[in-house]
Order: structure tokens, then C-alpha cells, then sequence
């Protein structure tokens, strides 16, 4: 029998993950002046997808500084994230629906 709050745990892992990649594809964007930082709209959604993001990254900033030596600007922090996030839904589903 399937159950649903691992489910929606799964569900929930699936859209943190989704807002990642929205946010790196967006701070690309911005970075490379693409897409105008100066419009409303971008600010504000830039800003409320960093302020989902950006609790969950800074620990992980703060452990990678510790073993990873300057990588010249480059943030490696948020496919840590993916990867950890893949790995506890992964583990989640071998867990609860063994045959």
C-alpha cells in the first residue's frame, strides 16, 4: 500500500528542487545582464525565490568553505542541494516501498 505522506514529502522534494533550477536559470539571467535587474517584476520574484533558497544554501556554503578550497566565484552550493535532495527522495522511496 502506498503511502501518502511519503508521497507528498517526494512531491515536496520534487518542488524545492523545481524552484532551484528556476532560481540558478534566473540568477544566470541576471548575471549576465540578460534580463533587466531594474524591472519590478524580476526583482520581486528573484527575491522571493531567494528568500526560499537561500536557508537551505547557506549551510551548505558554510560547510563547502571549510573543505573546498576558492574555486574563483563559483557556487557550488546548490547542486549540492540537488544532489542531497535527490538522494533523500531516492532513499525515501528504497525505504518505505520495499517488496
Amino acid at each position: 500500500m502506498l503511502n501518502p505522506f511519503i508521497d507528498l514529502i517526494g512531491n515536496l522534494i520534487s518542488l524545492i528542487n523545481l524552484v532551484l533550477i528556476v532560481w540558478i536559470v534566473l540568477s544566470l539571467l541576471l548575471q549576465f545582464d540578460i534580463m533587466n535587474r531594474h524591472n519590478p517584476v524580476v526583482q520581486r520574484i528573484f527575491s522571493t525565490l531567494s528568500m526560499l533558497v537561500e536557508p537551505m544554501l547557506r549551510p551548505i556554503r558554510r560547510v563547502l568553505t571549510k573543505f573546498l578550497p576558492q574555486l574563483g566565484g563559483l557556487d557550488l552550493s546548490p547542486v549540492v542541494l540537488i544532489l542531497l535532495l535527490n538522494f533523500v527522495s531516492n532513499a525515501l522511496y528504497s525505504w518505505f516501498y520495499t517488496l
